[in-house]
């Protein structure tokens, strides 16, 4: 029994490996199929083989398609259809009739319709639903058709990561959003074929969520230049019969700018401030906010960017002013002035601090202004945590908003004493750009109380004012 059992141990010369020891068999890739060899069609197929896939295209002239990326090979529509079990349609609906003849070899496949129209309404139905309705067999699924061939080629960490699908076969919006989870992108499922249309019209709106950002710039640059116009232009022209007009293009949008920056970089995060008060005000965390706070709260990002925009013009036009003309005129005109009354001005020094202040202070808040735009940029906040990018966003962002409102009030210094600043009873440009982010400082130092930020945290991490349970009422600053 013992020399059976010690023979039994043994491996026995005549066992072969098949494999080497630390190696597996490799899986066989998937082949999938793509109709059409435009742009889009090559930049998916250079994708797809990125990620482990073998890919075979269909088209009308196989041989004389164009390039392709090396490793796939072209074949006739209906040789294509029948390699594979998923099939990409990279055509215009205009050529969809070829597909009516595939209707036997598509059957029972999956068809992911990425195709889009030139505008709205064009059709009766979405894209999609026609092709259904011309190959009923298969099964048809949305997809992919809001990435461009960029997107495709450069991958998601450079492009959007959002993939969004409908269809109404579960199975086969599953096989898609495994695909698209392999190849980098965050597949989202918008229901059945039904909102297909909603999905063809995503890449025909133009700058959704920078319209009421948009508008907004827009009304106040044309608001501070009327303003400002009537102010500093033809108020001189009225009054004391000078035609200062050549100051409009430099002068007069170097306070433009500098206005719509400040005030729309306060209405960034003003929305967070209002939604701390109601949130004080209900006692919970848990009611929604009012739609128009929700929509101001989602074009922060928007907002910020414009500022920064203004911010960058507002640097520009300040760098040429040694160089004007007009600058370089008076200074002379000083110079000589002064050699021939024999004259010397005398050093002021809280100028001199205030002058220094108050670059010191646009320098320091430029800086961190395009720290703020940087970081906001997809490929840098991905890099970052959540804490790392709440503290670049929110605490940093107040700093931003106190320097650049600090700047201004040194640009004003005391001028506001001064009667003649109020030309035609109107007060300068400067106080009316300083009303927004007064407040929003103000607002944002009552948050700051210890009992407020003690409160509004607790609201924060669950707790309610009214006990569910019993209804009894419980003290909120505490």
């Amino acid at each position: 029994m013992s020399v059976d059992s010690s023979v039994s141990k043994e491996v026995k010369p005549e066992s072969v490996l098949l494999c080497p020891l630390g190696t597996t068999a490799a899986p066989e890739q998937k082949l999938l199929c793509i109709f059409g060899t435009g742009d889009l069609g090559r930049s998916l197929g250079q994708r797809l083989l990125q990620c482990g896939y073998r890919v075979v295209y269909g088209s009308r002239r196989p041989n004389s398609c164009g390039p392709l990326p090396r490793g796939t090979k072209a074949m006739n529509h209906e040789a294509a259809a029948m390699s594979a079990a998923l099939v990409f349609v990279c055509v215009h609906r205009e050529n969809y009739d070829f597909l009516e003849a595939l209707a036997p070899q598509l059957k029972g496949k999956v068809l992911v319709d990425v195709s889009n129209n030139l505008k709205k309404n064009l059709y009766p139905e979405s894209n999609a639903e026609y092709l259904q309705r011309l190959i009923p067999g298969a099964h048809v699924v949305k997809a992919f058709n809001t990435l461009s061939a960029w997107s495709l080629q450069n991958g998601p960490s450079d492009a959007n990561r959002q993939v969004y699908l409908c269809g109404n076969s579960v199975q086969a919006k599953q096989a898609v959003e495994e695909m698209a989870t392999k190849l980098g992108f965050a597949a989202l499922d918008r229901g059945s074929l039904s909102a297909a249309g909603e999905l063809e019209d995503f890449p025909l709106q133009l700058f959704p969520e920078w319209r009421m950002p948009l508008r907004v710039a827009v009304g106040l640059t044309a608001f501070f230049f009327f303003y400002l116009l009537v102010r500093d232009v033809v108020y001189t022209y009225v009054e004391q019969g000078k035609d200062i007009s050549f100051r409009i293009m430099v002068s007069l949008a170097n306070k433009v700018f500098p206005s719509v920056s400040l005030i729309m970089l306060a209405l960034c995060y003003l929305p967070g401030v209002i939604a701390a008060f109601l949130q004080l005000y209900r006692g919970t965390k848990y009611r929604r906010f009012p739609d128009w706070l929700d929509r101001w709260m989602l074009c922060r990002k928007q907002l910020g960017l414009i500022a920064l925009g203004f911010a960058f013009l507002h640097v520009f036009y300040t760098l040429i002013i040694p160089i004007r003309y007009y600058v370089r005129f008076r200074i002379s005109a000083s110079t000589i002035s002064q050699i021939r009354e024999n004259r010397t001005s005398v050093f002021d020094t809280t100028m001199a601090w205030r002058a220094d202040s108050f670059y010191s202070m646009g320098i320091l808040g430029f800086g961190l202004y395009v720290l703020l735009g940087i970081s906001s940029l997809p490929s840098v906040s991905n890099a970052l945590s959540w804490r790392e990018f709440s503290f670049i966003q929110s605490k940093l962002g107040y700093l931003t908003v106190f320097f650049c409102t600090f700047h201004t009030y040194l640009y004003g210094w005391d001028k506001f004493l001064h009667p003649k600043s109020y030309k035609w009873f109107t007060p300068p440009g400067y106080l009316l750009s300083l009303v927004v982010p007064s407040v929003l400082i103000v607002l944002k130092l009552l948050l700051l109380l210890p009992c407020v930020d003690r409160s509004l945290t607790r609201i924060r991490q669950g707790w309610e004012r009214t006990d569910p349970e019993d209804g009894s009422e419980k003290a909120l600053l505490t």
